[in-house]
C-alpha cells in the first residue's frame, strides 16, 4: 500500500478492509511511512511500515 492509499482510507467514511501478514487490521495513525495499527481479531496492536499493508482484492 501507498502513503496516498493509507490518507484515502483514513478520510473515507465507508468500511476498508485492510491486512497486514493476512489478520484483518485497522489504521490507528501514520507517521511518515510507518502506521499504527490494531488487529481486528486479536488484542494488540503494532507499528509497521504502510508498504506491509495490504486490500483483498476489490473485485472478487
Amino acid at each position: 500500500m501507498n502513503l496516498q492509499r493509507v490518507h484515502a482510507i483514513l478520510s473515507n467514511k465507508q468500511k476498508v478492509d485492510v491486512f497486514y501478514n493476512e489478520d484483518p487490521v485497522w489504521i490507528q495513525e501514520i507517521k511518515d511511512n510507518v502506521a499504527t495499527i490494531g488487529f481486528i481479531n486479536r488484542p494488540g496492536e503494532k507499528d509497521v511500515y504502510i508498504e506491509d499493508l495490504y486490500e483483498r482484492n476489490l473485485y472478487n
